[in-house]
């Protein structure tokens, strides 16, 4: 089995237990994610089978959807429903106000996620020490948030948004930064991420449906091919003539191939006869191999 199978992780389990799972269901050692979501968070999470992972360098991964609620009235260590309460107050802010809190939030910003977050420092992840007892002091990270959508009010003093971002931001702080700017501590109480690149909440499926397909021998069908999320990079297509050269991995003469011309050191799809071929990177007048993936067949 070679290509993409797009996961909807359930809340309560890590992206390793999933693929864990995943191996067992498929029976492929080579299994892996791409994109680590938080275990409390559900959403779609992409898991490389067999070839796939060759691959993982060329994902797109930097652009992000997620659906959040936020909580008014509790700030908390971990800054989401999890955690332990820190701060209360009951000076519930407007829908109104949220927008305008939200509104300051996006572009390029700078974030302090949570001591209990999986940034790493010195090797080890910022709540593994925070759960030892130790003082932790998060670096403050610039990260980019593309816009920011309400979408009406919850129980319970919450209010519902999505958000669309860039790789490595924490909505958890997002949300903590809202209960900041409007005067009244918050919290995230609940987090869906609906989008990680070209992976969406159309192609996932749940670890059950995965389990009944594989069970039925059916599981290879709902495989996303190895070249489905790397539609954003230049593609050429290799003549005939050059099929040996193809096959052996040796570098291919640009002005042999046709279609997008890359720029120097640009990642690029290699196709021959209309299938995918694996990746190659522009030298000079010549396209080197980086990742050689034989099509099945």
């Amino acid at each position: 089995m070679n290509g993409f199978l797009n996961i909807l992780k359930p809340p309560g389990m890590t992206s390793a237990a999933v693929v864990a799972v995943t191996r067992r269901l498929t029976g492929e050692k080579r299994v892996g994610h791409a994109g680590t979501l938080d275990p409390e968070a559900a959403g779609v999470l992409p898991v490389m089978i067999g070839k796939a992972a060759r691959l993982f360098d060329y994902l797109v991964d930097k652009e992000k959807e997620y659906v959040a609620e936020c909580a008014f009235g509790q700030a908390t260590d971990t800054q989401d429903a999890t955690g332990s309460v820190i701060a209360t107050g009951d000076c519930y802010p407007t829908l109104t106000q949220v927008r305008a809190a939200a509104d300051s939030l996006t572009g390029d910003i700078w974030q302090r996620p949570s001591m209990y977050s999986a940034i790493k420092q010195d090797g080890v992840a910022m709540y593994e020490r925070a759960r030892r007892g130790e003082t932790v002091e998060v670096p403050l990270r610039q990260v980019h948030v593309e816009r920011i959508d309400l979408t009406g009010e919850t129980p319970n003093h919450g209010v519902l948004m999505t958000i669309r971002c860039g790789r490595g931001t924490y909505i958890r702080s997002i949300c903590h930064d809202l209960g900041e700017i409007t005067g009244c501590p918050a919290h995230m109480r609940f987090l869906l991420r609906s989008r990680s690149g070209a992976f969406d909440l159309n192609t996932a499926m749940t670890l059950e449906e995965a389990a009944a397909l594989s069970a039925g021998g059916t599981l290879g069908s709902r495989l996303l091919p190895l070249d489905m999320p790397l539609a954003h990079l230049p593609r050429m297509e290799a003549p005939p003539g050059l099929r040996r050269m193809v096959q052996n991995g040796v570098k291919l003469p640009l002005r042999a191939l046709r279609g997008d011309v890359p720029e120097a050191g640009s990642p690029t799809r290699i196709y021959l006869d209309g299938a995918f071929w694996g990746m190659a990177v522009r030298e000079g007048e010549q396209m080197v191999w980086r990742a050689l993936i034989a099509p099945e067949g």
